[in-house]
């Protein structure tokens, strides 16, 4: 029986596994390859890299890092989790691995704008579409930005975007649907606002272009604020407890409801940033550590 499975090879979940395996664990990590942060173009916002790196880039280094140091990663999508005596059951494929504690480092999946797959992808590396102000607010700073959502969720990032740039547009899937107060905050901060549905999704001339039933638009970035689906199943099916919109409740030490089971980075609620991401996982690995420690002293 493993020390410790991890699912999940994003910064989270690297982050762990780097600790866990100097902390001479026996662990086992599944990556299905679907991070978030593999579609970055070039973070500006992580410490360290003063010009910037891609999420690629970052996650190739953290995996080196791991497996120098005992980290066992498999490419494998984990289907399956439930709690066993002495610890946890994982399932991938027709196989069982099983491990006396579990971090789930799952992230989140964003939903994306009706454009297509590969214009989306190419917008994303070029910077036209982007998911994440704080990340990268400060790139657009002057430039003319969208926001493309409604609702409190939409205002508010659209409110958040305007700190960066006065010419910022919130515009809604179909048809906006904003309380009087928030079309107030919006009025006063000078965010205009149009209604969709959008269409004809190009881009030219650096630029990201959509069209409107008032007409084609044109702007410099675009950011899709349309929420996200929070990958917590597996442990919502291991017994877990999750909020109404599916973020795993941890403590302090990013332990979940249920014994032995663990959360780090975007699955449980958080700032969605890849330096909060990696600090939770620390201390949910050194929680582990100590807790297996508890249980059965890991002399050498």
């Amino acid at each position: 029986m493993d020390d410790c499975i991890i699912i999940g090879g994003g910064p989270a979940g690297l982050t762990a596994a780097i600790y866990l395996s100097r902390y001479h664990l026996k662990i086992r990590l599944f990556d299905c390859g679907s991070s978030r942060a593999a579609l970055i173009p070039c973070t500006h916002n992580h410490a360290g890299y003063p010009e910037g790196i891609s999420g690629i880039d970052l996650l190739a280094a953290m995996r080196v890092q791991a497996e120098k140091y005992g980290t066992v990663r498999e490419a494998a999508k984990v289907t399956g989790l439930h709690p066993i005596e002495g610890g946890f059951a994982a399932r991938i494929g027709d196989r069982e691995i099983r491990a006396r504690s579990v971090l789930l480092a799952t992230g989140v999946i964003n939903h994306r704008p009706p454009m297509p797959d590969d214009l989306h992808d190419m917008a994303l590396a070029r910077g036209q579409l982007r998911y994440c102000p704080v990340c990268d607010g400060y790139e657009v700073t002057d430039k003319r930005v969208a926001v493309y959502g409604t609702g409190e969720h939409g205002a508010r990032e659209a409110l958040f975007v305007r700190s960066f740039t006065k010419d910022v547009t919130l515009i809604a899937p179909d048809r906006h649907d904003l309380p009087p107060a928030q079309i107030d905050q919006l009025e006063a901060a000078g965010v205009a606002r149009m209604e969709g549905p959008a269409s004809d999704w190009a881009l030219k001339d650096d630029q990201i272009v959509l069209t409107l039933p008032s007409g084609r638009q044109r702007f410099d970035s675009l950011y899709p604020a349309l929420g996200s689906h929070i990958r917590s199943e597996l442990a919502v099916q291991a017994g877990a407890r999750a909020d109404e919109s599916g973020c795993l409740e941890v403590d302090d030490h990013q332990h979940t409801s249920l014994p032995g089971l663990f959360a780090a980075g975007d699955v449980a609620k958080g700032l969605d940033q890849i330096s909060h991401a990696m600090g939770e996982a620390g201390v949910a690995a050194t929680t582990i550590r100590n807790m297996l420690n508890a249980e059965r002293p890991l002399w050498r």
